[in-house]
């Protein structure tokens, strides 16, 4: 397999994967802050959502990634 015919194999994850997490999801919480002020929306009510939306997604996405990482640890 190839990368132009498919996912590369041999490609690595990053060795950061936690600080990756929280800039991305830092990042969708900004752009949804973004639209509810360009919309008209409450400022007040779009940065709770915001913030409770980045909680969950980061809590989240941490427990599977150390979940992942407990299962590969228990690997022989």
């Amino acid at each position: 397999m190839t990368g132009t015919n498919g996912g590369n194999p041999s490609r690595k994850r990053s060795p950061r994967p936690y600080r990756d997490t929280v800039l991305v999801y830092g990042a969708f919480a900004v752009v949804l802050v973004i639209i509810v002020v360009a919309t008209g929306g409450n400022i007040w009510w779009g940065l709770l959502v915001a913030a409770g939306a980045f909680v969950a997604a980061v809590a989240w996405t941490w427990y599977s990634l150390r979940a992942r990482e407990r299962q590969q640890e228990s690997k022989p």
